[in-house]
């Protein structure tokens, strides 16, 4: 990795990194109690795992980031092997002589375990600078990430891949051990290999929060058979190439003038062409095997779920009809829930009614409400008398006392006026009429 893009991201990070002042008491190696150095201890280890997050790493030679993802000048800091040996002490980090090996076996495992808790407690800080190192919680993100991708491209709850392609997944055969190792240790992995005129080597993973499953002689049949398909894969690529490379050739020997290689190229390509139509083939065929491999084992799951179930059922008396009757309960509950699903969505959308329209349709529907309200009022206000002006007057005067009372802040005072010439002009019939 070209140490200018750690510089850069490194000044990004600490704004004052090549100030001279926090620069020289930075470097300076620790010394005092711990109090007086956490503050820069916590610094430097946090700038580490960020470095390496950020570069999508690991594994890192603590070497490599002494001398080069931390060199100002051709200095570098005095406290960098301290900072290893208690990121090692306190866990952060591991070393690759430390990771368990799933490839041997149980009672090995357990011997080197024991061994590597004995040799941390006696690890120098020499050592360190002498080994990789792996970054224990980015290495738990790089597991958890393998299995994610794992998962989107198989619909089972485990899965057997190549270690081949395992390592193009983790990044490396460094990076690959570790995480199988990790893996192995959660009960998440288990190596398995083969042996059939090659040596093929695997992993099944768990894709689900159970441990993988015990390895069976039927996970050795599918290991051969994914290795072969991506054999044959990596060959048909091979081949497209080779197709490539003779067309182009052909093409620019016809530009020449030169017929007789063209004609060559051509004959190459012809060739090329059939091998891929023989691979492609046998490739489907390698394809249709696993496929009913794969289905047959679904199949046998599932009659093992039946044969489950009905065990169940004769454990608890439970008849035929019962669980029919359960089944069209569920059914209607189903039915009844699309139903209400449906009606959901055929409901209007409102989204593109304006604030402003809906606003005016309430001032009319509150002026429909107050004028019902005013009229079975209205005939007791007027009170008939032989002066028409005075039945006027106490008609507008009581209109205007209801009005008031009603508290209709949200009319103007044109709509009120409307109001009450209208009322007077439907009374004024009524009093000459009298």
């Amino acid at each position: 990795m070209d140490s200018s893009v750690v510089s850069e991201f490194v000044r990004k990070e600490v704004p004052d990194w090549d100030d001279e002042v926090m620069a020289t008491a930075r470097f300076k190696a620790f010394s005092g109690q711990r109090s007086d150095w956490e503050s820069k201890y916590l610094f430097w280890r946090d700038l580490i795992l960020k470095i390496a997050c950020h570069l999508g790493m690991f594994v890192i030679r603590p070497s490599k980031v002494k001398n080069e993802w931390f060199n100002r000048g051709g200095l570098t800091p005095l406290c960098f092997d301290h900072v290893l040996f208690l990121m090692y002490s306190e866990g952060d980090i591991m070393r690759s002589v430390d990771l368990v090996d799933p490839r041997i076996g149980r009672l090995s495992q357990l011997f080197r375990k024991v061994r590597n808790l004995v040799v941390r407690s006696t690890t120098t800080l020499e050592l360190m600078l002498e080994d990789n190192v792996i970054l224990t919680a980015l290495l738990k993100e790089k597991a958890s990430e393998i299995i994610k991708l794992l998962s989107e491209s198989h619909w089972t709850s485990s899965c057997i891949v190549t270690m081949r392609k395992f390592q193009d997944m983790c990044g490396g055969p460094n990076e690959a051990s570790a995480v199988l190792s990790y893996l192995s240790g959660q009960g998440k992995a288990q190596y398995l290999s083969v042996n059939k005129k090659e040596f093929i080597e695997g992993i099944k993973v768990s894709l689900s929060p159970a441990p993988v499953p015990t390895i069976s002689s039927l996970d050795f049949d599918v290991l051969h058979l994914i290795w072969t398909i991506e054999k044959l894969q990596r060959q048909i690529d091979l081949i497209d190439q080779r197709y490539e490379i003779s067309r182009k050739s052909a093409l620019a020997s016809l530009k020449s003038g030169n017929k007789k290689m063209a004609l060559r190229n051509a004959r190459e390509m012809k060739l090329t062409s059939e091998s891929r139509e023989k691979c492609t083939s046998l490739l489907n065929r390698v394809e249709e095997l696993l496929n009913a491999i794969m289905n047959a084992e679904s199949t046998k799951k599932v009659t093992e779920a039946i044969q489950i179930g009905a065990q169940a059922m004769k454990q608890n008396r439970i008849t035929v009809d019962e669980v029919d009757l359960c089944l069209e309960e569920l059914e209607e509950s189903i039915d009844s829930q699309k139903q209400v699903e449906m009606a959901l969505e055929s409901t209007p959308s409102y989204s593109g009614i304006e604030d402003e329209d809906v606003e005016e349709e309430f001032k009319k529907l509150e002026f429909e409400v107050g004028s019902e309200n005013l009229q079975p009022s209205v005939p007791g206000i007027g009170v008939c008398s032989t002066s028409g002006e005075t039945d006027n007057l106490v008609s507008t005067d009581s209109l205007s006392d209801a009005l008031s009372n009603l508290k209709l802040q949200d009319y103007s005072q044109s709509q009120v006026s409307v109001v009450a010439t209208r009322t007077k002009e439907s009374k004024n019939p009524t009093l000459e009429a009298a």
